[in-house]
C-alpha cells in the first residue's frame, strides 16, 4: 500500500504573478521537505518551466546551467524572474532568477532551439547487464515498513517522491554494501504525465537532483542515514539530446570522477529502454561529514 505522491504537474506549475517589469515574473508552489530547505530539483524544474512560458512554441530546451546561491524555505512559494536575453532564427536564450524574501536563491541560463537536422552520433557505453525495472523492488517494497502515520518525517521524503526510483546496485539509504563511484537506477514518474516536451524536460531536471550526491557518498561508503551528514548542490548543468517521456522508464547511470575540498562532482546519463541517450547532467555539491567544519 503506497501513499499518494505529490502531483508532479502541480509542483512544476508556474503562474503569472501579475507584476511586470522588463522581465516576466512568475511564481511556483512550495514543496515541503523534512529539513525545511527547498528541494533544488523542484527549483530547477520550475525555473525551466518559467523560461519555457516565454519561448516560441516551436523551440525546445537543449541545455541549462544553474547556480544555487542560497537555501530556500520549502514552505514558501518561489518567485521567478525571466529575462529574454536573445531570440534568433533558431535559438532562444533565457535567464531565470529564483527569489524568496527579495533574495536570489538560484540563477539559471537556458537555451532553446527549433528542430533541426545535422550530424548525429552516440557513443555506446558498456552498461553491463541491466535488469528490467519491473524485476527490481520499488522503494515501498523495501522501506514501506518505515512509513509513519500521517506521512510525515524523513521516511516520507523517500517513500512519497513523485518518481518511482529502482536501484540496480543496492541503494545507500541505510548502509553501503558495495562502495563504488558508479551506480545505475531506473526511474519514471509515478503517475502519467500529460504535458508538452518542455515540461517533460523540466520534470527530468527535477528528478535528476535526487541522486547526484549518491555516487560521491557511495564511493566513500557513506549512507544517507549517517547522523550529521549534510549535502547541498552548488551548480547543475543539463543537456537534452533526444525526445523522451518521464512517465516511461529511463535508465539513469551516474558516476563520480573526483571529490576534494568538501566538494564532489557527479555526472549522469539518461537512456531510454531502446538505449538512446536522451539527456546528460553534471553537478558539483558540497558534502559535510560529522565532525567536519
Amino acid at each position: 500500500m503506497t501513499a499518494a505522491a505529490p502531483d508532479l504537474l502541480t509542483m512544476l506549475s508556474v503562474l503569472d504573478s501579475g507584476a511586470r517589469t522588463r522581465e516576466d515574473i512568475l511564481t511556483g508552489p512550495a514543496f515541503p521537505t523534512p529539513h525545511g530547505r527547498s528541494f533544488g530539483g523542484q527549483v530547477l524544474g520550475q525555473a525551466l518551466a518559467a523560461a519555457g512560458t516565454t519561448v516560441p512554441e516551436d523551440r525546445e530546451i537543449h541545455s541549462m546551467h544553474g547556480y544555487f546561491l542560497r537555501p530556500g524555505d520549502s514552505q514558501d512559494r518561489m518567485t521567478f524572474e525571466v529575462a529574454r536575453l536573445y531570440d534568433g532564427r533558431s535559438f532562444s536564450t533565457r535567464r531565470v532568477q529564483a527569489y524568496q524574501g527579495g533574495q536570489v536563491l538560484m540563477s539559471l541560463i537556458s537555451s532553446f532551439q527549433t528542430s533541426d537536422e545535422g550530424l548525429e552520433h552516440q557513443e555506446r557505453t558498456d552498461l553491463g547487464p541491466v535488469p528490467d525495472p519491473e524485476s527490481l523492488p520499488s522503494v515501498w517494497q523495501r522501506y514501506g515498513h518505515l512509513a509513519e502515520p500521517g506521512g510525515g518525517g524523513r521516511a516520507s521524503w523517500v517513500l512519497n517522491r513523485p518518481f518511482d526510483i529502482r536501484h540496480i546496485e543496492p541503494d545507500i539509504i541505510l548502509d553501503v554494501a558495495e562502495p563504488s563511484s558508479r551506480q545505475r537506477v531506473w526511474l519514471r514518474s509515478r503517475d502519467s504525465f500529460d504535458a508538452p516536451p518542455r515540461l517533460h524536460a523540466a520534470a527530468l531536471a527535477f528528478a535528476s537532483d535526487y541522486l547526484l550526491l549518491e555516487p560521491v557518498l557511495r564511493r566513500h561508503g557513506v549512507p544517507w542515514a549517517t547522523p550529521g551528514l549534510r549535502g547541498s548542490s552548488l551548480d547543475h548543468a543539463m543537456w537534452f539530446h533526444r525526445p523522451f517521456r518521464v512517465d516511461e522508464w529511463l535508465l539513469y547511470e551516474l558516476d563520480s570522477p573526483t571529490a576534494q575540498g568538501g566538494r564532489g562532482l557527479a555526472h549522469g546519463r539518461f537512456y531510454d529502454r531502446d538505449g538512446a541517450l536522451v539527456a546528460s547532467v553534471s553537478q558539483e555539491s558540497t558534502i559535510r561529514l560529522p565532525g567536519g567544519d
